[in-house]
């Protein structure tokens, strides 16, 4: 039996009429988000750098500095991709931290691998396969928006963490104005894809980042991430804005 998406629990508004013509339920979600992953994880990296326009890396690192990761701690990034927080993680927590990358795309990970040592593990937010009370630092880099029930993965979020640990997400939010959001979707879903394709960097993501630009549109608001966040258990719940659309949720267990 399928499960729909509803607002209340997916990050995206359920009926949007930005992803009606990608899935209706949640295992079609899964399904097409899993593809689009593999079909792209190897351009990826070069993508995204085009959409951060160079700032990418510094301000990955910056976001979890100022937010508490230090040397010698246990991390999780959810939803690591191919391993573009991960990277900043490891080199915050040095050799006598820990670092674990899951992500449920196995091409993703696999880029990972490709560049970075650490453990990583094929799952969803909604059900990581660790103990409790495991890592004292969560990170998760712009994949909120791909998470179809928001009480489930933060409760697990919660679970995973040690008591005083920080779960740290980065996110892109809707410009206030409508010629922002026309703007940003045109960067995203038009021209990162035409100039990855013009530089002749390997993997077609036009597919990925057209959907990027419309869940971005789709998301749900701010308010209602935080109040998730605080139905986990988190405290100190708090949402940074930088530019006006790089948003830095966090809370602590």
């Amino acid at each position: 039996m399928t499960e729909p998406l509803t607002p209340t629990r997916g990050a995206m508004k359920a009926g949007d009429a930005h992803l009606q013509a990608y899935f209706s339920d949640e295992t079609e979600r899964r399904a097409l988000t899993q593809a689009m992953f593999n079909e792209a994880a190897s351009g990826y990296d070069s993508a995204e750098a085009l959409t951060a326009l160079g700032s990418g890396s510094w301000y990955r690192r910056e976001v979890l500095r100022r937010e508490g990761l230090k040397p010698g701690m246990q991390v999780l990034d959810v939803a690591a991709g191919t391993g573009l927080v991960t990277a900043e993680a490891l080199a915050l927590a040095g050799p006598q931290g820990r670092v674990i990358a899951l992500d449920p795309s196995p091409g993703m990970l696999a880029e990972l691998r490709r560049k970075l040592s650490c453990e990583t593990i094929e799952a969803y937010a909604e059900s990581i396969p660790l103990p409790d009370r495991q890592v004292d630092f969560l990170s998760m880099g712009y994949a909120l928006r791909h998470v179809g029930d928001l009480d489930r993965a933060f409760a697990e979020y919660w679970r995973v963490l040690k008591p005083g640990g920080k779960a740290c997400i980065m996110e892109i939010s809707r410009p206030a104005s409508r010629l922002g959001r026309m703007l940003l979707k045109f960067h995203i879903g038009v021209l990162v894809p035409l100039l990855a394709r013009l530089s002749g960097r390997h993997a077609d993501v036009k597919r990925l980042w057209a959907y990027y630009g419309d869940t971005i549109e789709a998301a749900v608001d701010p308010e209602t991430v935080m109040s998730a966040l605080r139905r986990a258990g988190f405290s100190d719940v708090r949402c940074g804005v930088t530019l006006g659309i790089f948003r830095e949720y966090t809370g602590t267990k």
